[in-house]
């Protein structure tokens, strides 16, 4: 079923809606009181896990790779488990089953976990797994996206849009350029790292506490590695300290490995890896290889583009097929391409498996067009604005075009308002009067240049696979009036329970004190999707607002019978029961407290307790052909970012960000306003500073080539208070979600991010600066001081 939005006239009585509520979890985070897996208690007779990596990109294991004997002998150790010792599936790819949690004859990576070390501490699991040898015949790896091009090396086939006549407009274009652009890969840095505790419980179950954004995801595939049902695994998880996409399907390597040495032994496991080993094994944001030939005419508009999209996936598939169907999607962003191809290569790479990070490829196809849309004012000489107005979406009755509201892949925008943004954001930042000033400064100014860009950006929202797009929720309420609400979504940080207690509490017409939102857990709501995809508020909200809909009409019915009145006489609002105004005295009004009617249900023997369900409707797309109506609806914003750099050293600094962004109607402005600053700083650190790099030669003796070097944060630069500028305004668009989500609000988690895409573009805009605009500029993602230098050497050089 498709679970109703808050009818509007109980919209009108949402006192809680709104409210700049405070985290639900935020005094326990300041004080240290908040619980984290590796804060529960340890039962007697817990033992610690640590996993052997592989010392290799690829290569044969020889026998099980490792000296079971050797390892027994070390210190403290109790037990050592390869993939021999699997009973059912050796497999945590979420989607193909390619991926075991522990190598089987082959290694594919460095740092793939080969065995797993038990031990009486920790100290002493990660000591022996440190020390041990594994044994491995090296093959040939390939490690960049240019290797895999030149091998044909695929995970998954190319995949790809076409639409109008590319080739033909682009040889009829009055102009035409062509170039290649990079965008790198990004660590998702969590706060809290890989975690999972397992203990057994009765009759061969197991409750699995795990720092996971998909529960249902590691209870299945637990279960299938040991031939249990799923109904004989719980996994719980309270709150996560951040994971941004990592902890989705990979979160499955840690909570498998610790659920077969529990299984096996009988006794709680522990397995916490530390931040380098952390880093070494899970996989990063995808990197792209773009390649773009476009034409266009004298006003900047895009006639007809043909995109190349290549991205290194690693060694199995993981997330890779829809992050890059995504990248695919996301390619036009808020723009109309009348002529198109694009074309995207998942390439196999002897890599940790790139995975699910914040944006999901979205962020990478943007960075894709925008880059074509730079190149394109360059060329012109021309504001970039002017030219990304010019290209905008826009109605068709003023276009003339019948399509231009219509998205390469079949969907018609429904709630175009990306130009509304721009206009809004043009106008609060300045952006005519700033454009004058920078260029006014870089005149004077002989080695200092600085940058300005807007971008926009359009975001679909939904799981572009289909059966994901549901969700449930069980309400419980207790005699005394408060409310238990689970739900299948997962809380890491980003204030979903708060928002869900929120709509809990409007639904039912009680203050929000009297919800509390308990921890995620599979054995409450079963078949959860991952919290992911920006749908979480949406999805859970809506499931949480059917299973208040059924105890609010049963509710109503015992105050009904209490005041002899008929149920549609009964409203609830602020904890209490008010008459409707129909049945409204001139002078007085008949009033019941919440907890009186729940008192009076529970006599009545009428049910308290209440599961609710919802499916995203309307939803129609074709995963094979990437044709349909992918998305739910859509999220616009818009940035402007001032930039200065010193151009003898690369340095640089963010002077400025004004940024307008749509949410529809908030549910809790101030956690929406949180997740818009998060994102842009996260996006800002992927397009500036934080660097992946890999050992790609390997030392001396040939050994370690495809060693991640940046494992920790002495070497993996993410952004710091420092980085922040002092002028950080955000405003949110006024306005609704035109579907029916809960109060008409819209996801807040992801789109954010590509508004940092303002932030390179500036930086960009800076380095054109030093050739006075005249001379193509050649700058990859990330724009580290060390790239921003070489650019800015390379402009020189053009002009001599």
């Amino acid at each position: 079923m498709n679970a109703p939005a808050l009818p509007e006239t109980l919209m009108s009585l949402a006192p809680v809606q709104g409210r700049e509520l405070p985290h639900e979890s935020a005094r326990l985070h300041v004080t240290g009181e908040a619980a984290y897996t590796d804060d529960l208690p340890e039962l007697r007779g817990t033992l610690y896990a640590a996993l052997v990596l592989s010392p290799v990109a690829h290569g044969e294991l020889i026998g099980e790779g490792i000296d079971r004997a050797a390892l027994m002998a070390e210190h403290g150790v109790v037990a050592v488990y390869t993939a021999r010792d699997i009973p059912g599936e050796n497999n945590c790819g979420p989607i193909v089953h390619d991926d075991p949690f522990l190598a089987d004859g082959v290694v594919q990576y460095l740092g793939q976990p080969v065995a797993i070390v038990v031990a009486r501490e920790m100290v002493y699991a990660r000591e022996a797994a440190r020390n041990a040898k594994v044994a491995v015949r090296e093959r040939p790896a390939i490690l960049t996206i240019d290797e895999a091009m030149a091998a044909q090396s695929f995970i998954l086939p190319p995949k790809g849009i076409t639409r109008g006549e590319p080739a033909a407009m682009l040889e009829r274009a009055p102009h035409r350029l062509s170039g290649r652009t990079h965008c790198g890969q990004q660590e998702q840095f969590y706060l809290e790292g890989q975690i999972a505790y397992a203990v057994p419980r009765e009759d061969g179950q197991l409750t699995l506490y795990v720092s996971t954004q998909h529960p249902d995801g590691n209870q299945r595939e637990a279960a299938a590695a040991l031939n249990l049902g799923t109904h004989d695994v719980e996994v719980i998880c309270r709150r996560m300290g951040g994971a941004f996409g990592g902890k989705e399907g990979q979160s499955s390597i840690f909570s498998q490995s610790a659920a077969l040495a529990a299984w096996h032994l009988k006794r709680p496991v522990k397995l916490r890896v530390n931040r380098d080993d952390d880093m070494t094994i899970t996989g990063k944001r995808h990197d792209f290889r773009i390649d773009y030939d476009v034409g266009f005419d004298d006003t900047g508009r895009i006639l007809a583009l043909d995109v190349t999209l290549a991205s290194r996936c690693g060694y199995s598939t993981d997330f890779s097929g829809p992050v890059n169907d995504r990248a695919v999607l996301h390619i036009d962003n808020c723009y109309h391409l009348p002529h198109l191809r694009v074309v995207s290569h998942r390439c196999k790479t002897h890599m940790q498996s790139a995975t699910a990070f914040r944006g999901f490829g979205g962020p990478q196809g943007m960075f894709g067009i925008e880059t074509v849309i730079e190149e394109i004012a360059q060329a012109l000489g021309k504001d970039p604005l002017e030219v990304r107005r010019v290209n905008l979406y826009r109605d068709p009755a003023v276009s003339g075009d019948a399509l231009s509201l219509t998205t390469p892949y079949g969907q018609r925008i429904e709630d175009w308002i990306g130009d509304r943004v721009i206009d809004q954001l043009e106008a609060e930042s300045g952006y005519p009067e700033r454009r004058a000033r920078v260029a006014a400064f870089n005149a004077q100014s002989r080695t200092r240049k600085r940058g300005l860009a807007l971008v926009p950006l359009k975001f679909g929202i939904s799981f572009t696979a289909t059966m994901l797009n549901q969700a449930g929720a069980l309400v419980h309420v207790y005699q005394d009036g408060t409310v238990s609400v689970n739900h299948g979504g997962t809380e890491m940080g980003q204030g979903l329970n708060t928002k869900m207690a929120q709509v809990a509490a409007d639904a039912l017409g009680i203050p929000v004190e009297l919800v509390r939102v308990t921890a995620s857990d599979t054995q409450k709501v079963p078949n959860a999707s991952a919290t992911a995809a920006s749908s979480g508020a949406d999805m859970n909200g809506a499931a949480i607002m059917d299973a208040c809909a059924q105890l609010r009409a049963r509710l109503a019915g015992v105050a009904a019978r209490m005041l002899d009145l008929p149920p549609d006489a009964i409203e609830f609002r602020a904890g209490e029961v008010h008459l409707t105004p129909a049945y409204r005295q001139k002078d007085s009004e008949t009033r019941l407290s919440w907890a009186s009617v729940v008192k009076q249900a529970w006599l009545d023997r009428v049910g308290l307790s209440c599961t609710g369900f919802y499916r995203t409707p309307e939803i129609a797309y074709d995963f094979n052909t990437l044709q349909g109506k992918a998305f739910y609806y859509y999220c616009y914003g818009a940035a402007v970012s001032e930039v200065e750099i010193d151009t003898r050293t690369g340095e640089w600094w963010l002077r400025a960000v004004d940024i307008v962004h749509d949410v529809g109607r908030s549910i809790n402005p101030a956690i929406d306003r949180g997740q818009i600053e998060g994102a842009f700083v996260q996006g800002m650190g992927w397009l500036t500073m934080e660097e992946c790099i890999w050992s790609l030669k390997g030392d001396a003796a040939g050994l370690g080539r495809g060693r991640l070097l940046t494992h920790g944060p002495s070497t993996y630069k993410i952004p710091v208070a420092g980085d922040v500028p002092e002028h950080f305004k955000v405003s949110l668009f006024e306005g609704e979600n035109i579907k029916p989500t809960p109060y008409r609000s819209k996801a807040v988690g992801e789109p954010p991010l590509m508004l940092a895409l303002s932030t390179f573009f500036a930086l960009r805009d800076a380095v054109a600066a030093v050739g006075g605009h005249r001379v193509r500029v050649d700058l990859d993602a990330p724009a580290t001081p060390e790239r921003i230098l070489l650019a800015c050497e390379r402009v020189r050089s053009a002009l001599e």
